[in-house]
């Protein structure tokens, strides 16, 4: 990301089109032409570009001309200015050249602490030739570059120590004054450029529940008590003839659930599969609607699933409020109430159905589990329903998801089917627990767990989005980390998914009514992946929790667990750092649907 002459935050990726193109250099790419910044190249009198420097001579080169800025020219150094991070391997060096090849200027970025990269980086010794200084732009271009590099080594702490003149260029081009500093002997300022990766994904995948939720939550469904099944009136808001027929009922006379197209068998008195008939009201064109023949209440697992006797509607629906009820706000899934079920449902990326649709299937599969896991309950079977734009497409899609089936030991108890339309795939899944973990039972002053299986890699086209540590489980391992929850019962608990790790702490801890504050050096990550991929990627298996000091931890098979921050009044998500700066990750509500 960089900053408009305006102060607009603009992409470099969008950009790219219709950008400035970069003079011949066969030896080296121009960054500011990647980048798309047309301000500073259209104001380029000589015209420059800004490269990478990759070999012994570039980087000469480059400490040359800082040794005739800073020490000859400055007297910020006797001698010469080199440091620790000139012989670190991962630090970047980024010069700019006018199109005969002569060094204008150079910037160097790296990791600020010894030992792992925890995406804390620094920009330091900007040094530009002293004929290139005058309305060049050489200097904001170099900055410029170095923070889209650091985001794209996923960072989430950039900061630069610059001299008081520089401070007036840092800031309009987007940087933030922290506070006054000392560096080699002399007064500087502490700046720091904005990351907001972690706050526009949690907007993106989760701010706009709150309003649109809002009259799901306050609907109360049935105020009339039980009633027959088939019998006429108003339906149950949230589960709108989504129940078998009772005894003696028509057949199919549920089928035009809007949510739950053909999926439920036939009740007592029906023929079994009766919904799967060409033109069935509840499904739209007439493919298939499938279902395991007999009695729902005969699922294997889920004996007596719904209580009230046959042909009556469950008593304890009636002023049902939908999504939760109490005590269960944004959870990963919702309690059944009178029940020990649980269910949960996700639909994935249609993108993803049509570019991979065998890990799509496994992934819906993968997505339920966790999130029955999250809540404690022990999975019982699957519902799918898929639109595919033939039976190819379709059998790629469902051999995925029985692989993941067999893995977890799931079976799948019925489904919808539909061809000829674009690829999409949603899954309910039912589970069952007498004590369900809420996602908002965290309090002021619990700490905060994330245990994560960090095997694996990312999955091939999905590079810092998709971390797949669960293809290549057993199942054995699989079923020990979808159990770890149930066995510890902590306060709270979500599984990790689109919002991130750091937006799904925010949400655990809006559920909460507290703030939370992440340790950044203490959160468990791959080797393979920079703190700023793995805070905002779907990392596979990951669950955070929530509970009082010494709580025992999730023994999880494979994974691993860490306490790494905790939780505290206020809201939103800071980042704690080693040295006890605190950058703020997400300002406030993640969802706008409050407290549980």
């Amino acid at each position: 990301m960089q900053r408009a002459d305006d102060g607009r935050r603009v992409s470099a990726v969008s950009l790219l089109d219709g950008g400035p193109a970069a003079p011949p250099a066969p030896e080296a790419q121009d960054i500011l032409a990647l980048l798309g910044d047309r301000a500073t190249l259209a104001r380029a009198r000589a015209g420059f570009r800004i490269e990478q420097a990759t070999d012994t001579a570039a980087h000469a080169e480059y400490r040359q001309l800082r040794r005739q800025v800073f020490v000859a020219e400055q007297g910020l150094f006797d001698r010469h200015d080199l440091d620790g991070h000139d012989a670190d391997p991962r630090t970047v060096v980024l010069l700019a050249r006018d199109r005969e090849g002569a060094l204008l200027g150079g910037v160097r970025l790296h990791p600020v602490p010894d030992g792992p990269d925890i995406g804390w980086w620094a920009g330091s010794r900007l040094a530009v030739h002293p004929a290139a200084r005058r309305a060049s732009g050489v200097g904001p271009a170099l900055v410029r570059a170095a923070c889209a590099r650091a985001e794209q080594e996923g960072v989430l702490r950039f900061d630069a120590t610059v001299q008081p003149a520089a401070e007036r260029m840092f800031a309009r081009l987007g940087w933030q004054r922290v506070r006054p500093a000392v560096a080699a002997g002399r007064p500087h300022v502490l700046m720091r450029w904005p990351i907001g990766r972690i706050a526009a994904l949690a907007e993106a995948a989760k701010s706009p529940l709150g309003p649109l939720l809002a009259a799901l939550r306050g609907a109360v469904p049935d105020t009339e008590g039980p009633r027959p099944y088939g019998a006429s009136g108003p339906a149950s808001s949230g589960f709108a003839g989504a129940y078998p027929d009772g005894p003696a009922a028509v057949a199919g006379s549920y089928g035009a659930s809007a949510g739950f197209d053909g999926t439920y068998p036939g009740g007592p008195g029906t023929a079994a599969g009766s919904y799967a008939g060409p033109g069935d009201a509840g499904s739209p064109g007439g493919y298939e609607g499938r279902a395991a023949a007999g009695p729902y209440a005969a699922v294997p697992g889920v004996p007596g699933a719904y209580p009230g006797g046959p042909g009556r509607l469950p008593s304890p629906y009636s002023g049902f409020a939908g999504l939760g009820g109490a005590g269960f706000v944004g959870d990963d899934g919702a309690p059944v109430p009178g029940s020990d079920v649980i269910a949960a449902c996700d639909a994935i990326l249609p993108s993803m159905v049509a570019r991979d649709p065998e890990w799509a299937g496994w992934c819906a599969v993968l997505v339920n589990v966790n999130d029955l896991a999250a809540m404690g309950a022990s999975p019982v079977g699957l519902l799918d329903a898929l639109g595919a734009p033939d039976a190819a497409h379709a059998r790629r899609v469902l051999d995925g998801l029985a692989r993941a089936c067999a893995a977890w030991g799931l079976p799948v108890l019925g489904g919808h089917t539909q061809l000829g339309v674009p690829a999409a795939l949603s899954v309910t899944a039912l589970g069952r627990t007498a004590h369900p973990v809420p996602g908002g039972g965290g309090r002021p002053g619990h700490r905060v767990r994330l245990t994560a299986d960090l095997g694996g890699s990312w999955r091939a086209g999905y590079r810092g989005r998709q971390w797949d540590s669960t293809s290549g489980r057993r199942a054995d391992e699989l079923r020990a980390m979808a159990g770890a929850v149930a066995a510890a019962r902590p306060a709270a608990a979500k599984d990790v998914s689109m919002a991130g790790a750091a937006g799904t702490l925010g949400m655990l801890a809006e559920a909460s009514g507290c703030r939370a504050v992440l340790d950044v050096a203490a959160v468990p990550r791959p080797r393979g992946a920079s703190m700023g991929d793995w805070l905002t990627c779907f990392p596979g298996f990951a669950m955070l929790t929530a509970d009082a000091p010494g709580a025992p931890e999730l023994s999880a098979g494979p994974a691993t667990g860490a306490v790494c921050g905790e939780l505290t009044q206020g809201q939103g998500v800071g980042l704690r750092w080693p040295d006890g700066e605190t950058t703020e990750a997400v300002t406030a509500a993640v969802t706008g649907m409050g407290p549980a």
